[in-house]
């Protein structure tokens, strides 16, 4: 994959006062989006001919993100012009009715302009940020893109069963009926940690302020909502073992990783039994997931640079997979 497989990118405004495309680190909770750019724009698998393409990239973001003096109406029609110029430019799109193509769609502003074109990009790969079942993402033909997390400084000893002394932990905004179920079930339970709070400024500084509880947590319950994959993405950066709680979500590198010898997958249903179910958990295979945890860790890192194995190169390996597998509607 990493000799054969080439990128286009359609051409766009790579102004930086006036778009987002050259400041990956400014993104806020969707880092991911500005990294997963910023790496494939200094990549190998970069194509200027797109004769030699297996994939065309349109990077709807440079606009939705900027200018910041526009409203999202505003910068969601100007990612719909944006789109609809490239289709009728290129011929590329017209070959594959856009089968071959692909865009990411993560914020409000994404999400709200992708919907206004929806009917043109039901062909395309959509790399998604906590896509759930019952939303637009289509399962084997999206990509669920996980969300960025700093190389926080940790020790070895942080990682010492001994010293995780705390059965489950979740804190944030009950932002979902899920996440609503767990708080008002287990508030008040001395083994499970669940905390209602919003963050001062993003999800990003929360988790932060709270790396002593992933630190301490054995397990990580992560609850269907929204920035779904930002929860996991840091319980997985703490080797906290994510607990995943929702009926509909589609989870990161699902065709590579096996995410059961890493996480305990559950429905919601299993909320009100969920301390029973963590607890009957046996000592070995606890010691078995934590491990897989700490052998993933790489593959949900994004780096400035790309590493070999990398959130980049886990995506890249999810794009070449669906390549093979282009399909159109008409």
């Amino acid at each position: 994959m990493e000799k054969n497989f080439k990128i286009f990118v359609y051409p766009h405004n790579t102004d930086k006062r006036s778009t987002a495309c050259n400041r990956p680190t400014v993104l806020g909770c969707f880092r991911g989006e500005g990294y997963f750019y910023h790496n494939l724009n200094h990549s190998q698998f970069l194509t200027k001919d797109p004769e030699k393409a297996h994939l065309f990239f349109i990077p709807i973001y440079c606009h939705s993100m900027s200018p910041e003096e526009k409203s999202k109406k505003e910068r969601a029609i100007a990612v719909q012009d944006f789109v609809n110029f490239l289709i009728s430019k290129y011929p590329y799109w017209n070959r594959t009715l856009g089968a071959d193509h692909f865009f990411v769609s993560c914020s409000e502003v994404d999400v709200a302009a992708t919907a206004r074109i929806a009917d043109r990009l039901k062909n395309s790969i959509g790399l998604m940020c906590s896509p759930s079942y019952n939303s637009k993402y289509v399962p084997h033909k999206d990509v669920s893109l996980p969300q960025s997390v700093q190389p926080y400084a940790y020790t070895e000893a942080r990682n010492i069963e001994k010293n995780r002394t705390m059965l489950g932990f979740w804190s944030g905004v009950e932002d979902s009926y899920i996440r609503e179920q767990l708080y008002l079930t287990w508030e008040y339970d001395s083994e499970l940690y669940i905390e209602a709070r919003d963050w001062p400024t993003s999800i990003e500084q929360g988790h932060w302020q709270a790396r002593e509880d992933f630190y301490n947590s054995k397990f990580c319950i992560c609850p269907g909502g929204p920035q779904l994959d930002g929860f996991i993405a840091f319980a997985i950066h703490y080797g906290c073992i994510p607990v995943i709680l929702s009926d509909y979500y589609d989870l990161p590198f699902n065709d590579i990783l096996d995410w059961r010898k890493f996480s305990v997958i559950l429905k919601e249903k299993d909320v009100y039994s969920l301390k029973k179910i963590l607890q009957d958990i046996p000592k070995q295979t606890y010691e078995s997931l934590q491990n897989h945890t700490f052998m993933v860790q790489k593959h949900f890192q994004w780096n400035l640079s790309p590493v070999k194995y990398d959130a980049f190169h886990m995506v890249m390996y999810d794009l070449w997979l669906r390549h093979h597998v282009t399909k159109y509607r008409y």
